[in-house]
């Protein structure tokens, strides 16, 4: 007897009646549990109610632009999150990541690529990794989602600290560039590094004392990055 896979379950936020309903046709057909919402009410009243794995996000609602609701959806949900917009600029990209979305898809898209997003955010989700790592002055506990550093927490963004679990996950190993575009923002940035040396800069400026001589945060020039223990 063959065991039944559990489909995924997708939160598809979309007010474009026609594209939400092709969006949420096409998922079905590859096997999504598709909800849906409408609104930025509709999707408040959808989390009480669905346990998403994923969720499909456009920014701009009839009701409100849904980023003003991250905290909320974060309260509620730990479901991966796949911002659908037409702003397609950096600084709005940037915005919405750091806001606490995981992927940004620019409008229009095609079904393949949007596919692709899902799969690669699903593996991300189940992806192992380590509960505690430590080093020198450095500590970094994924499953409280703290660092600390000469004992004193550190805040990072979202993307800083999914950021520093890739590294923390590469074990001391360098991490190619085009892997930590995947894990942390998906596929279909892994030609452009800029996002990622921004970030970089930013981490660095935060866990190590003298970010121009990093102790722990080490560049392999053209190929990638390394978290070292000491």
């Amino acid at each position: 007897m063959t065991e039944r896979v559990q489909a995924v379950r997708v939160l598809l936020v979309e007010d474009d009646q026609s594209l939400r309903q092709f969006l949420a046709t096409t998922l079905a057909a590859n096997g999504y549990a598709v909800a849906e919402a409408d609104s930025c009410a509709a999707l408040q009243d959808s989390l009480q109610h669905h346990s998403p794995e994923l969720m499909l996000l456009d920014i701009g609602l009839p009701d409100g632009d849904s980023l003003a609701m991250m905290d909320f959806i974060r309260a509620s949900s730990d479901c991966s999150i796949l911002i659908l917009s037409a702003r397609d600029q950096d600084r709005q990209k940037v915005e919405a990541l750091d806001a606490g979305a995981d992927d940004y898809l620019s409008k229009p898209f095609s079904m393949e690529e949007l596919l692709a997003r899902l799969r690669a955010l699903m593996r991300r989700r189940t992806a192992p990794a380590a509960s505690v790592w430590s080093s020198g002055e450095l500590l970094v506990d994924v499953k409280r989602r703290a660092v600390e550093v000469e004992g004193c927490e550190v805040h990072l963004t979202p993307i800083e600290f999914r950021l520093l679990v890739a590294l923390v996950n590469g074990d001391g190993s360098v991490v190619t560039h085009a892997r930590l575009m995947e894990q942390v923002w998906g596929r279909h940035l892994s030609e452009n590094t800029h996002y990622l040396r921004i970030y970089m800069r930013q981490l660095r400026g935060k866990i190590e004392a003298n970010p121009a001589q990093p102790r722990y945060l080490r560049t392999v020039p053209g190929v990638g990055y390394a978290l070292i223990r000491e």
